[in-house]
């Protein structure tokens, strides 16, 4: 077996167990499988094991997580000992051998290890030449620069650029670093992304670096973004990203508005197909379209009739407390006078 020590495990003691990693055969060709065994880790802890190309255990993985074959990795957890066991295939990276299995931890405390693995068949070249003793760190805070527009609040990517000051603390110059760039939401492991900055750091100087960050579509809550260079974190920066209250209002009027049209469309298809009655075919062709049932008409009673106009030459009497026979005239003789 080949077994390799993670010697370059952060934050641990002296006294702290060193993680190793075990391989039960030191050389596979592809399509085959190997078994990969390891102990000294943390309990219950997510690792993930990768296939490496243009890496050694004492230089590492050279070309960052773009030399390993990502697709075919398999994660394990340790048991309460810190121990586990798990077979994996054995795939060609994209970058040539030396190759290596790498195994680090996704979340919590970074810890890592490194075996050597002969890929058959797989090509090999030289590892590149070590540049010196460049070391980069962060001399002033991180921060996130840049707002969201009026796309993100109808669901679009966030994104903002992350901005920071670097100074190259060694004695050779650092040039086109590799930055790794982890965002991280709630309880869940931070998914690293690869950014390369293109430029030379030189022995003592500094540099103002920006490096984009992008969510995904309708992210929201609070997020945790960390910048890596190598296997130490630099930094990590906050963010609180709004809820996205353009996708809540275009679903509420969504279940408003089309309920209400089925519902419309409904009730006139079966106005429809429903049969025809007399008191509804005629209330359907009143021009009125409420739902007030209209009341038939009352019919007034007759007016009595008027009386007849009296025939022409006659006269009407003038006074109704005359009589005809008392009503006085001028043409009726009187007895006074005479005898």
């Amino acid at each position: 077996m080949l077994t390799a020590t993670g010697a370059r495990a952060e934050g641990r003691s002296a006294a702290d167990p060193q993680p190793v990693v075990t391989l039960s055969q030191k050389q596979a060709g592809k399509g085959g499988d190997i078994t990969v065994k390891g102990k000294g880790w943390r309990p219950d802890t997510l690792l993930m094991m990768l296939i490496c190309g243009q890496s050694t255990p004492e230089r590492g993985v050279i070309g960052g997580t773009n030399s390993c074959a990502n697709a075919e990795g398999r994660a394990v957890t340790t048991d309460k000992k810190g121990a586990f066991t798990r077979k994996m295939p054995v795939t060609e990276p994209p970058a040539p051998c030396p190759c290596v299995v790498h195994v680090a931890t996704v979340t919590g405390e970074q810890a890592l290890a490194d075996a050597v693995l002969v890929v058959a068949g797989h090509p090999v070249a030289a590892l590149p030449k070590e540049t010196g003793d460049g070391k980069l760190a962060v001399l002033a805070a991180m921060r996130l620069e840049g707002d969201s527009g009026l796309l993100t609040w109808f669901g679009a990517p966030p994104s903002r650029r992350l901005v920071f000051t670097v100074g190259n603390l060694g004695s050779a110059p650092v040039k086109d670093p590799v930055f790794r760039v982890g965002t991280a939401h709630g309880v869940y492991a931070a998914q690293w992304e690869e950014r390369q900055w293109r430029g030379t750091v030189e022995p003592g100087r500094k540099a103002r670096i920006e490096l984009p960050v992008e969510l995904t579509a309708g992210a929201h809550g609070d997020y945790q973004i960390s910048l890596k260079y190598g296997t130490k974190v630099l930094a990590e920066q906050p963010w609180g990203v709004g809820r996205p209250w353009g996708v809540t209002l275009f679903w509420i009027l969504l279940c408003l508005v089309v309920p209400a049209a089925v519902f419309r469309i409904g009730m006139a298809v079966v106005d429809k197909v429903r049969p025809r009655t007399g008191h509804a075919a005629s209330r359907r062709s009143s021009p009125r379209t409420g739902t007030a049932v209209r009341l038939p008409k009352l019919r007034r009673a007759p007016a009595p009739a008027a009386p007849a106009p009296p025939p022409a030459g006659t006269t009407t009497a003038t006074l109704p407390w005359f009589t005809p026979d008392s009503a006085p005239s001028e043409h009726r003789p009187t007895t006074k006078g005479h005898s």
